[in-house]
């Protein structure tokens, strides 16, 4: 996301800290739209990935070979490394990931069907109350494509500036949660450019997974500071042009998935695929 959002008191970037306990899941029901094998051996990139929560899903249940979590805030990215080894604490020794033989999910589920009993012994093997009393387990030295060791984290302002990973285009890249932030912050242009990294970022027939916050939710973010309440009156584009925006740099038609999340997070979810 736009800026520098180290010293902001207030989350004008859409950087919101506890974000996740306004927005809580087990799973994310936005990824549960996306086909099971969506990010099976795939290379992830996830802008604006908060505490890192969905890249962690992504990296430990979904198979992705790797997946990169960038955001503008660094003590977002401080909490998104916490993030992964908690997960990493609360799994068990057989592990989430269905990145292994055959791209396979983890015994229990073949055999039982349910994700929830999967879930509930694979992520409290190791109760979270004792990370509390000792700390995190350790992160082994070992393995370099399974979780944890699939997910990193960076801090950058992605819509303008590079990172190392962005020199092998990725699979599949997700745009969650951003783009009324990019709007406000960079204006028609700094969205613009935006959607131009992320085709130019995307291999041929690679994914942009992507959450359009719908324009009457700007009202609420903008008066946040004079700055995006300023930038707010020279916009010109709006939320349900996004699409041909997108489509017009290579992408097809696109695909909305649904609508997915509760409350004020109701959102719909579309996909474009690069030409």
């Amino acid at each position: 996301m736009p800026g520098n959002a180290t010293n902001q008191s207030l989350p004008i970037h859409g950087n919101y800290h506890g974000y996740y306990s306004k927005r809580p899941f087990t799973r994310d029901p936005r990824l549960t739209l996306l086909p099971a094998e969506f990010f099976v051996g795939k290379r992830v990139l996830d802008v604006g990935c908060n505490e890192g929560w969905v890249a962690c899903e992504i990296g430990q249940f979904r198979g992705a070979r790797q997946v990169i979590g960038v955001d503008i805030d660094d003590t977002l990215i401080r909490a998104a490394w916490r993030r992964r080894r908690t997960v990493w604490s609360l799994q068990s020794p057989e592990g989430g990931n269905i990145s292994g033989e055959n791209h396979l999910p983890p015994k229990r589920q073949r055999i039982d069907h349910d994700t929830s009993t999967m879930d509930n012994d694979v992520q409290n093997y190791f109760p979270a109350s004792c990370e509390h009393s000792y700390g995190p387990l350790p992160v082994p030295d070992r393995g370099c494509d399974a979780f944890p060791h699939n997910v990193m984290f960076r801090t950058a302002d992605w819509v303008k500036d590079e990172i190392p990973e962005d020199n092998i285009q990725y699979d599949i890249i997700l745009g969650f949660s951003i783009s009324k932030w990019i709007h406000l912050n960079a204006r028609d242009e700094g969205l613009r450019q935006f959607f131009y990294r992320v085709h130019k970022c995307l291999k041929t027939g690679g994914v942009f997974v992507f959450e359009p916050q719908p324009w009457d939710t700007y009202s609420k973010a903008r008066r946040m500071s004079e700055t995006l309440k300023e930038n707010a009156k020279h916009l010109q584009l709006r939320p349900d042009g996004f699409g041909e925006l997108i489509e017009a740099l290579g992408f097809d038609h696109g695909q909305r998935l649904g609508v997915t999340g509760e409350g004020g997070f109701r959102r719909p979810v579309d996909t474009y695929t690069k030409q």
